[in-house]
Parts: structure tokens; sequence; C-alpha cells
């Protein structure tokens, strides 16, 4: 006889344990748990059978896989929850003793720091996989940068956040590796291209104002932005190794503290780093805990001689040195020969491209902002396809190439703001003096563009027509560069004047319609009187037309959406719509419908949804046009009012 089997012992009661179960079996509380699901990358799970999974009980609540909450049972990060429960106890019998000075003694002696490092190794075994994981790391990062510092945001935090952004903006920058950017509704996107090919988007917010909304935890996204912090350094230490560069780059205080922006970090080859002097090297050492000293002292007289045998005033990075797992130490690509010469040929790979084609767009101009441009998303677009030299008004911050705005060597000036117009005594004057260009704020020589116009020509990939980018004019459409314009609505397309062809169409198909059922008709059956049959039929859809037509009226002018059509409506809508078809489209329409009748339950659920999908799609692309339609009517009457006054 079989043995028979315990009920909750195998399967899914097995597979997973409930959160309250696993916080007893890890004896934290239930902040710490969270922490520690976050820092090792476990989520709450969905069994398929949430009642077998629950041993027999109904009541909602949260799985976890068994086999993670075993594997966190061996984590050192829970051991530094337990110190830390403990310290918070010594520090709460000192504070209520008052010895102050025993409670400051364990604050910086005995507190215990949660590292890391071990974690974002375990979860990212190659840097492959550390660069895939990026994009949520570089967003939060600029979403806390941003931020003000309050009880919930301490101030370390957010200066962390800020210094590790502008970090990786000087990284994209050195190496040209911005591709694309989007100005939308939640703030700007960027994509690069780093690592040898693998593609990064962030999202950065705008520079305004921000309120810290009271309904969000903090604390469980400050410790997402704590794991974060740690593998975007790791990143960074890696990126600036493989380019040659010291990392972390020497920062600055008094250009940082005069608003500096990007022109307050210093960025540094590895072949200034190697002059330092033994003390300073051994200092590094001992602060990074990742270099041996004794090694760096033996060869540093070597280091020496071949920096004073080279030219001192050369400024080239020297490239990094061949380690073993670095992305540079083999980038030979096998050829391949074909076995026979009747084979196909195939596309053989190729290196990637460290830098873009269009990578120094604007190294040929010299830019200046205006006051009431944002600069740091500028300047960081500028500079990362090859503008040099860019200036700005002395209220922006320091670092800029001219603070003067009637420079002369500035091909292009961004203004957002509407033009200006000299006064009339400057119009009557023959020869226009510096009071009448200083009113008008135009210098000669120099192209006036919105700030729309560089997101436009990076993402084009060239510099376009400066034309449609001039103060006060009306911008075209700002596209997402990662949307391609398909078989739906394509906005950058003219849409033809189809109002009138549209109703010239229902006109001609009616007609059509009409006098084939009149033919088929006369062969079957007598056509009825029209005082008998059709004069009824005529005014009833009429009536009920211009029903539904007053009702949208009305709906349109209480600014209220149309009412939804009722099923009746549907229904009668149909009858009419196939009463309208001719005979050979009716014939199709049943053949159809016997077509679905002859599917399987499946197919036909599956054909219905796709017939639904695509009706969505065109409903859709409609509504677009519609609205495009109406815009564009808009805009030309508004145009026609303009130029009337004009005209006055």
């Amino acid at each position: 006889m079989a043995k028979i089997k315990k009920k909750g012992v195998s399967g899914n009661a097995k597979n997973f344990i409930t959160r309250t179960q696993a916080v007893r079996k890890l004896q934290v509380s239930l902040p710490d748990f969270r922490r520690l699901c976050i820092f090792k990358g476990i989520y709450p799970r969905e069994p398929r059978n949430k009642k077998k999974a629950n041993k027999g009980s109904t009541h909602s609540t949260t799985f976890y896989y068994t086999k993670d909450i075993q594997y966190l049972l061996h984590e050192p990060v829970l051991q530094k929850f337990r110190d830390h429960k403990a310290f918070a106890k010594k520090l709460q019998k000192a504070l209520g003793r008052g010895d102050f000075s025993d409670a400051k003694r364990l604050e910086t002696t005995q507190k215990p720091v949660v590292r890391l490092e071990h974690i974002v190794k375990e979860r990212y075994p190659t840097f492959t996989d550390a660069l895939r994981d990026l994009d949520d790391a570089l967003s939060m990062i600029h979403l806390f940068a941003s931020l003000p510092t309050n009880e919930n945001l301490p101030p370390a935090t957010v200066a962390n956040c800020a210094r590790l952004a502008k970090e990786w903006a000087h990284y994209v920058i050195r190496t040209g590796a911005l591709r694309k950017s989007f100005l939308s509704i939640k703030g700007i996107y960027y994509q690069a291209e780093v690592g040898g090919g693998q593609e990064v988007l962030w999202l950065v917010p705008y520079a305004f104002a921000q309120n810290v909304p009271v309904d969000v935890d903090f604390r469980i996204m400050h410790t997402f932005v704590e794991f974060y912090t740690t593998l975007v350094g790791f990143v960074l230490f890696r990126l600036y190794a493989i380019e040659g560069l010291v990392y972390p780059p020497r920062l600055d205080k008094d250009t940082d503290e005069n608003a500096g922006g990007l022109g307050a970090f210093k960025i540094e080859s590895r072949g200034v780093a190697g002059l330092l002097t033994a003390g300073d090297e051994e200092k590094r050492g001992e602060e990074a805990g990742k270099k041996d000293v004794s090694k760096q002292m033996t060869t540093l007289g070597a280091k020496i001689a071949s920096l004073s045998n080279e030219d001192p005033t050369a400024t080239a990075i020297t490239e990094p040195e061949q380690e073993e797992g670095t992305l540079r130490e083999d980038l030979t690509i096998d050829t391949f020969t074909l076995a026979a010469s009747s084979s196909d040929m195939l596309p053989q790979p190729t290196l990637p491209q460290t830098t873009s084609a269009s990578a120094t767009l604007f190294s040929n101009t010299t830019f200046y902002l205006s006051r009431e441009t944002p600069r740091e998303p500028l300047e960081f677009l500028l500079r990362s396809f090859g503008c040099k030299r860019i200036g700005w008004d002395g209220v922006l911050g320091a670092g800029a190439y001219t603070e003067d705005p009637s420079d002369t060597s500035v091909t292009h000036q961004i203004v957002d703001r509407p033009p200006t117009f000299p006064s009339p005594a400057a119009e009557d004057d023959s020869a226009p003096s510096a009071s009448a260009t200083t009113t008008v704020g135009r210098f000669p020589g120099r192209i006036y563009v919105q700030p729309q116009y560089v997101w436009d020509c990076i993402n084009a990939g060239r510099l376009l027509p400066p034309g449609e980018y001039a103060p006060g004019a009306l911008l075209p459409p700002h596209l997402s560069p990662w949307v391609k314009p398909g078989e739906g609505y394509d906005p950058i397309a003219t849409l033809p004047d189809v109002e009138h062809s549209e109703e010239e169409e229902g006109v001609e198909g009616s007609d059509n319609g009409m006098q084939e059922d009149l033919v088929s008709g006369s062969e079957s059956e007598p056509i009825p009187t029209p005082s008998t049959t059709a004069a009824p039929i005529e005014d009833e859809s009429s009536e009920e037309e211009d029903d539904d037509y007053q009702r949208e009226l009305a709906a349109e002018v209480a600014g209220a959406k149309p009412p939804a059509p009722s099923e009746q409506d549907k229904k009668k809508q149909k009858k009419k719509s196939k009463a309208k078809m001719s005979r050979q489209q009716r014939e199709e329409e049943d053949q159809k419908e016997m077509k679905k009748i002859m599917m399987s339950r499946r197919k036909r659920k599956l054909y219905e949804k796709m017939l639904y999908s695509n009706a969505r799609k065109e409903g859709e692309v409609e509504e677009l046009k519609r609205k495009r339609r109406r815009l564009d009517g808009g805009r030309g009457k508004g145009k026609k009012e303009r130029r009337g006054g004009e005209e006055v």
C-alpha cells in the first residue's frame, strides 16, 4: 500500500512562503526585511493556486519563493541589521542616562556600516549585466539630485546623487556616447551608447521648484538610491578606467560654489596621475583599497622615465593597460571564407563604434545662451556633440566661454522669449545706432533660434534650417526619435482636405448601392412605390439622424464628451450600413459570417480580438487626424486674423 502524502508538504505549499513566515524565519523587522529584499533583488511572487500555496487559507497575503528566503539566511547584511539593533539599544540607554559623551563615542566608533559591494558583484556577474540595468539607476539618481533636502532627504544623499550625475555627464561628453534626446512632459529623455554597444536610456526632470509629496514612502526610495549609488559608482569607475581617466574626477570647490556645473570637475588622464608623489599615491591606495601600493612603487620609476622621454606638452590620453577581463583585451574579429562558391554570403560582424558620426555636429559653432534658457541641458547636449565654445549670461553661473552678448565669435544664440522690435524713433533714423541695436536685441551675422532647434538637430543627425526655429515662430512638431511612423498616423505628413471628398464618396457609394438594389429588386419582385414604403423609412432615418446630431451638438456646446451609443443604436447603425452595401459586399459579409461559424471557439475569439484591436487602432488614427485638421483650421484662421490686423 502506497504511503499517504500529507497535505501542505509539497507543491505550491512547499515552493512558496508568506511574508509573515519569512519575517519570522529571518528574525528581522518588516522594514529591514523590505530593505534586504530590495538590496538582493527579491520580489513577491504570484502562485497559480493561492489556496494551495497558503495551505487551504483563502485570505489575501503576499508570497515569496521559499528558496529566495532560504538564500537570505546567510546574507552578511542580515548580521549588520542585527548589530544595528543592538547598537540602537546601547545608544538609547546612553541618551536616557544623559551621558551624551558616551552616546557620541558610540555614534562615531560602534555604529555599523552596511556595505553593498558584494551584493553588486552577486547580482551583476559581468560588466555588461550592470550596464543593462543602468536605466532605472540613472533615472532615480537624477531625480534625487533635483529634490530639495528635508527630514526625509538627507543633504549627503542629494549631494552624492548630484555628484554621480555630473560624473556620468562628463563621461558621456568625453566619449561622445550620446545618441538621442527628447523633451517630454515628465522630463528630458537621453539615450547613450556605452560599453561597446549597450544602449542606456535615462530621464532627467526639469529644473523646476519641486514640491516633495507627503504620501510617498521615502524610506523605500532611499533604499533603492542606496543600492543604485553603489552600482553607478562601480560602473563609472570601470568606464573611466577603460577610457584611461582618473576616477573620481577632481572637484573645484570654488567653481562649484559659483554654480560652475560641469566645469567644476577636472578630468585627468592616467598619465597625470602617474606623476604623483609616493605619499599621495599611498594615500590614494589606502582610500580606494583596491590597488597594491608595493607594485606601484616598483614601477613608478619606469613610468616617470617613460613620461620624461615623451613631449611634456602633449595632451593625448594614454590608453589603459591591458588587463585580463577588460573590454579591450582582444577586439579582432575572425574572418570566414566560403566553403563552396554556391553557398550564400552572410553579413559579417563589425566592431562596435565608440563614437557616432554626428559627435562633431556643433564643432564649428559658437553658442550663446540667453538668461531665460535652460543652461544645464543645453550645455550637456552641445558639449556632447562637439561644441567647445558656449557662452551665457553671468547670472547663469561661472565657467562660460564668454559672458559678453556682443561677442563677434558667436554664431548661434538660443533665445526663448518673444521678439522685440525697435522704437519708432529708431526706425525713422537712416543710420541705426548702437542703442537701436540694443533695443532690437539682434546682432548682425548671428543666427537666433529657439531651444528646440538643438534637440531636433541632434535627432535628425544634421544641422536643420534655422528659419523654422526663429524667435516667435510657430515651432514644428517635436517628435519622439524612438517612434517610427508606420502604417498608422504620421504627424509629419500633410493631411489633404478630405471633408468634401468623403462626403462625395459617401453620396456616390449610396447612389451606386441604390442602383444595384433597384436592379436586383426588379429581377425578383416589383419595386415598392415611394408613397407606401420609401417615404416613411426616409423620414424615420432622417429624424433619428437629426436627434443624434442634436445630442452631439448639445454635448459639444456644454463642453462634455458626446454620449456613447447604446446597443440598440449600434444594431440600428449596423443595419443601416448593411442596407447601404452593394450586393457583392453583402455576399462577402455573409461569407465571412459563415467562415466565423465554422471556426473553433478559440480561433473565433482570437479573430474577434484581432478585429477589435485593428478597429481600435483605426479609430485612434482617425481621431488624431480629426484633431490635426481642427488644429490646422484654427491656425489658418489665426493667420488670417493676424494678416487682417496688419493690413488694418
